[in-house]
């Protein structure tokens, strides 16, 4: 009862903000017209059971004139008065039933598209995306899973199985009143029993409900495992997609063969489990199904054959028990949906926590200020590891307007992490970073990031790709030797896996002659050039860019050439070289 209910909360939790938010009227008119739209079908459904019963009793008295009336227009019935004909019902429920799932459809992709860009919106901002990439704490694994499937998943379950419990609790309420009018007195042991049949149908979806809980829970978790291994493969062989030549010039193959299979035995294993464990479950509630078809025909038999009550009467009852028994029985016939919905809540919960977390740490970090000033500073540089391994201890650098900076150290030193801390966006440091305002950065890490689109988007990133007339673009691609690709300038690409990773750096270095940034940061950007072409690129820089401040990590020698002083990462210092 206690997991049951923490679901429900942090579904509320995740479904609050849509439901009152900035759309809510809008998304609550829509709810309450398929709310409607569903209780019309529950009433139609009480009304087709007195049409059953004035149909059936037609069939038996052989009374030609009521079944027609009955299967057309409608007509006056002896014991039930006037009914409409089943082409009016049906007609009705047709048009109704599928306005209620257009209608309930509509609402599910309005949900969806709010709790997906609200997750996706707060995984982005203040960087929390990186910082739960770093962490890693376990609740952020397949963030795209999550935002993409897991939010599906969720908006189609909640309405789907809301809708169908409101739907229960109302045929329930429908039905028993049917059911108790058409039940009479029974007694037992003395003791007389009004309605004995609402309390036969209580009874045994009662006892359905016990078992089936008893039987299915372990599908919770199982579901839960299942979403996890599923995106752990399918992530893997994404991975062999993006690494094709690496993998083909290790000859690795069957080392990726055996991690694949290895991933895809844990998704057949899960899935075995989740096959056993419905199974069980399955057996149980479809023989709880079959004799709940019989079952309402058995108590009710012994008045029929006795005489005291019709064959309308008979269909009418058991139509009756059978809804409030279905209706009671909700859970059992629902359950795996029900444990593949809780597993979904957990997982979205998990990572709207862990977005919480990376917001509430979103201030830490060395602390990047715009000032009036000409250079940079950074005083009191203190960076570690997520583990907690000290990198550097109160590291001061300071580089002014217009000069060139190497670093160098040993590898694992801390080079690139000081970058990042300089950029603001590593979360294990502090200190102070004082920055020209007004002043625009630019980083350019070895393995540049080449989103998805035009090569005109790659070339303005970050700006808008409207941000550089064709001239510009041609003249950036002619310099940094990617002439070739100018024909294919509004070209969209999966360009990382197009260029090789010496055109990718020569395309940063694009971004950099067009973007003129005050502060350029280069983290081994040239490591895929040859000497001549990364010699050329620096001597590019010098010259196109004379007033850009230029802090570059690097171990090849040639480089050295093009900066005016070098410091390097020694023992957790920032010391001359």
């Amino acid at each position: 009862m206690r997991n049951s209910l923490s679901a429900i909360r942090d579904a509320w939790a995740l479904s609050r903000p849509f439901w009152t938010g900035e759309g809510r009227w809008a998304a609550r008119g829509l709810l309450a017209v398929v709310v409607v739209l569903n209780l019309v079908l529950v009433a139609m459904n009480v009304i087709l059971t007195y049409w059953q019963r004035g149909f059936y009793n037609a069939l038996e008295t052989k009374n030609w004139q009521t079944f027609i009336d009955l299967l057309l227009l409608g007509g006056t019935t002896e014991d039930t008065g006037f009914l409409p004909g089943f082409t009016l019902i049906a007609a009705l429920y047709i048009v109704v039933a599928v306005y209620a799932l257009y209608l309930k459809q509509a609402l599910q992709i309005r949900w969806r598209r709010f709790l997906a860009g609200s997750l996706t919106r707060r995984w982005l901002d203040h960087r929390a995306y990186y910082r739960m990439a770093v962490a890693s704490d376990g609740n952020t694994d397949n963030p795209d899973q999550r935002i993409s499937d897991d939010t599906k998943f969720f908006v189609d379950n909640t309405l789907t199985l809301g809708l169908g419990l409101m739907r229960a609790v109302v045929t329930l309420v429908s039905f028993v009143f049917v059911l108790w009018g058409l039940s009479g007195d029974v007694t037992v042991f003395g003791v007389n029993i009004p309605g004995y049949l609402v309390w036969v149908a209580l009874a045994y979806s009662a006892l359905g409900t016990w078992v089936t809980h008893l039987i299915g829970r372990k599908l919770i978790g199982l579901n839960f495992l299942q979403e996890k291994v599923e995106a752990d493969f399918r992530y893997a062989l994404v991975r062999v997609r993006d690494n094709v030549e690496g993998i083909a010039l290790h000859r690795g193959e069957e080392e990726e063969r055996a991690g694949l299979e290895w991933r895809f035995g844990a998704v057949i294993a899960n899935w075995v489990g989740i096959m056993r464990a419905t199974k069980q479950i399955t057996f149980f509630t479809a023989g709880f199904g079959q004799v709940a078809t019989i079952f309402p025909f058995i108590v009710v038999a012994p008045n029929y054959f006795a005489g005291r009550i019709p064959l309308g009467a008979l269909i009418q009852t058991s139509t009756a028990f059978g809804s409030v028994q279905e209706s009671l029985s909700w859970l059992v016939n629902n359950y795996p949906e029900v444990a593949s919905w809780r597993a979904t809540v957990q997982r979205l919960s998990g990572f709207d926590r862990a977005i919480a977390a990376a917001e509430a740490h979103a201030g830490e970090g060395a602390s990047v200020v715009a000032e009036p000033r000409e250079g940079l500073e950074a005083a009191g540089l203190d960076i570690w590891l997520p583990d907690g391994r000290r990198l550097l201890d109160g590291a001061a650098l300071s580089v002014a307007p217009g000069e060139a900076v190497l670093v160098t150290g040993a590898s694992g030193s801390g080079k690139s992490t000081l970058f990042r801390a300089l950029a603001g966006i590593w979360p294990f440091a502090r200190g102070r970073v004082a920055v020209p305002a007004g002043r625009a950065a630019l980083f350019l890490p070895q393995r540049p990031y080449l989103p998805l689109g035009s090569l005109r988007r790659n070339l303005a990133y970050p700006l808008a790709e409207d941000t550089f007339d064709q001239a510009a673009l041609h003249a950036a691609l002619v310099d940094v030797g990617l002439e070739k690709l100018i024909p294919r300038l509004d070209a969209s690409e999966d360009w990382q896996r197009v260029l090789s990773g010496g055109e990718q750096q020569r395309l940063a270095f694009a971004r950099a002659l067009l973007q003129r940034p005050a502060w350029l940061f280069l983290d081994e950007a040239t490591a895929s050039l040859d000497t001549a072409a990364e010699t050329r690129l620096h001597e590019l820089l010098r010259e196109r860019l004379p007033g850009t401040a230029i802090v570059s990590i690097a171990h090849r020698p040639a480089v050295a050439a093009f900066h005016d002083r070098a410091l390097r990462l020694e023992g957790g210092r920032l010391v001359a070289a």
